[in-house]
């Protein structure tokens, strides 16, 4: 791909088989927490392997396949197997717990699902057992379950490990033995730029998430040009903590490095020893992380033990980036040219991007210009009028890179994108003379805690199912540490009482930990406005008031 012709036609195979034929013998992947190691010729082969396999099953165009796992050996060869034969990879986060594994696989119409049997003390196939009981019982790959008609095979994601009911992943390989090179060849040219390969849940106002729908054009290209900004090139290596079933891992880690033949070295999940002897180790030019990583790297009392000199760039992502942090990751980690984007899911993610050659003071202060074939732009949230530089307003952008749309939500679809192909992203910014986005506030309640994205209606309408739980309130509180904190306002029921440990015992399983409030405070009622809408201002006001000892 040349820059310049900045948007091409391309699919995610495309975009491997170059690379694998421009440096067969190169690594590719490097896997810090598994004895694997494979070069881009390896990685070309085993997507083809894999994808033989999918086949045989029949996995065919359009197909819905799920992965839940965290970042393990295998998770990316499945993410470009998937996309050569023209099917969609639902990613689902691995934090989720029955009640959110459950929603993602019905709404998704997922007819196959790669999962890993645990991670510390997150029990996966005891969760999935609990969700689909049948599967023990089932003859492997044929799932027949009245709250599931679409999900049709559960396998593992890597080893040859035998349970009840599930694929191995060798039994998925072994498969793949009678599917011909034509007949695999005959299924990728089937495969348009345009089709959905990826779709994201994330967390929706109304309380309940939508699979958000990119395509092999979108994360493509928006890839590419994320590496081109920080000049990646075959000869970087490049550290990638952060999870693949997020854009930030699979879009701006993965095809980022795919698209410039740079090496990865994956960590299964954030540790920050691991992190800081991966990148002495295999001489990283680059790493990927949320603010809180890069303080929790910087603090940690091992941190000058390692040589991180190798290291020049990355991304600092997820939430506000403080200049003090900044300045601690460029001097005392050596990236002096650590940049920053800005994005959101629906946009493949990222729309505008800081470079290399940024000054410290716009890298901090802004999250830079809109990446090429990107158009943002600034409209007034009332009048939905374009507003001139220099003034406040909705941030927006059109092109190559917005969404499909949400599966099966024309309605929700429709609110973000309007008719002229504008995505509304709910956040509040400015545009200087010089094209530089600052983002200023949200129109949304969103909450971003290290690097997640929160919604306080989900957790709520959660909430609201607790017998002694009258009404609940979320909202954030500003964290050190980690951007933003929960808080959660509860109204008992009449004559009930319920503490702290009550709301966490029921979080507890129930959803991601990371959703469950860290402050609780009950309340009488709620500031409410004359006609009668909850001031949720005031309640954060409140919260900083209450929490502050306590943070």
């Amino acid at each position: 791909m040349l820059s310049s012709d900045p948007i091409r036609n391309i699919t995610l195979t495309d975009i491997l088989s170059r690379t694998a034929a421009l440096y067969p013998e190169s690594s590719a992947l490097i896997y810090a927490d598994a004895d694997l190691r494979q070069t881009w010729r390896e990685f070309a082969s085993s997507v083809d392997s894999l994808s033989k396999g999918l086949l045989a099953l029949g996995i065919k165009k359009g197909s819905k396949v799920a992965v839940w796992a965290t970042n393990v050996p295998y998770w990316i060869d499945l993410m470009f197997a998937v996309a050569k034969i023209g099917a969609v990879l639902v990613t689902i986060n691995p934090n989720f717990r029955g009640n959110e594994l459950s929603y993602v696989l019905k709404q998704s119409d997922a007819d196959t699902l790669f999962v890993i049997e645990n991670y510390k003390d997150h029990d996966f196939l005891s969760i999935l057992h609990s969700v689909i009981p049948e599967l023990i019982n089932s003859p492997k790959g044929k799932l027949d379950s009245q709250a599931f008609p679409y999900l049709k095979r559960v396998c593992m994601l890597g080893g040859n490990n035998a349970y009840p009911g599930l694929l191995s992943f060798n039994d998925v390989l072994d498969a793949g033995s009678s599917v011909s090179e034509s007949d695999l060849e005959e299924a990728a040219k089937s495969v348009c730029c345009d089709d959905a390969v990826n779709m994201q849940y994330t967390s929706g106002t109304t309380g309940f998430p939508k699979g958000v729908m990119l395509t092999h054009k979108g994360i493509g290209n928006n890839g590419y040009w994320i590496g081109e900004n920080q000049k990646l090139s075959a000869a970087d290596t490049v550290c990638i903590p952060v999870p693949l079933f997020h854009c930030f891992g699979c879009v701006l880690g993965v095809i980022a490095c795919v698209s410039h033949g740079s090496a990865m070295v994956i960590l299964e999940s954030y540790n920050p020893v691991k992190m800081l002897e991966m990148i002495s180790k295999e001489r990283c030019t680059a790493c990927y992380g949320v603010p809180t990583m890069f303080l929790g790297l910087l603090e940690h009392t091992q941190f000058s033990k390692y040589d991180l000199g190798s290291l020049r760039t990355g991304i600092m992502s997820g939430s506000v980036c403080p200049e003090p942090l900044m300045r601690r990751v460029m001097d005392s980690m050596h990236m002096s040219q650590i940049t920053i984007p800005y994005g959101l899911t629906e946009n493949s993610p990222v729309m505008t991007m800081t470079t290399t050659h940024e000054t410290l003071e716009d890298r901090c202060q802004t999250v830079g210009k809109a990446m090429p074939g990107i158009e943002v732009a600034i409209f007034d949230p009332k009048t939905g009028e374009r507003m001139q530089s220099g003034m406040t307003g909705e941030v927006c952008c059109r092109g190559y890179s917005v969404m499909k749309g949400y599966y099966k939500d024309e309605k929700s679809t429709a609110e973000v994108i309007d008719a002229a192909g504008w995505l509304h992203t709910g956040d509040l910014g400015m545009l200087d003379e010089r094209g530089y986005l600052h983002i200023t506030g949200r129109i949304k309640d969103m909450i971003v805690r290290g690097g997640e994205n929160i919604y306080p209606r989900e957790i709520e309408e959660f909430l609201l199912n607790m017998p002694q739980v009258s009404d609940v309130q979320i909202v954030s509180v500003p964290s050190r540490r980690y951007g933003e904190e929960i808080a959660a306002f509860i109204i008992p029921q009449k004559n009930m009482t319920v503490n702290a440990a009550d709301i966490r015992d029921y979080c507890r399983g129930n959803i991601s930990w990371y959703k469950i409030p860290r402050y609780i405070h009950c309340l009488e009622s709620f500031p409410m406005t004359a006609n009668g809408k909850i001031q949720k201002f005031k309640l954060r006001e409140l919260a900083q008031q209450i929490f502050t000892n306590v943070r």
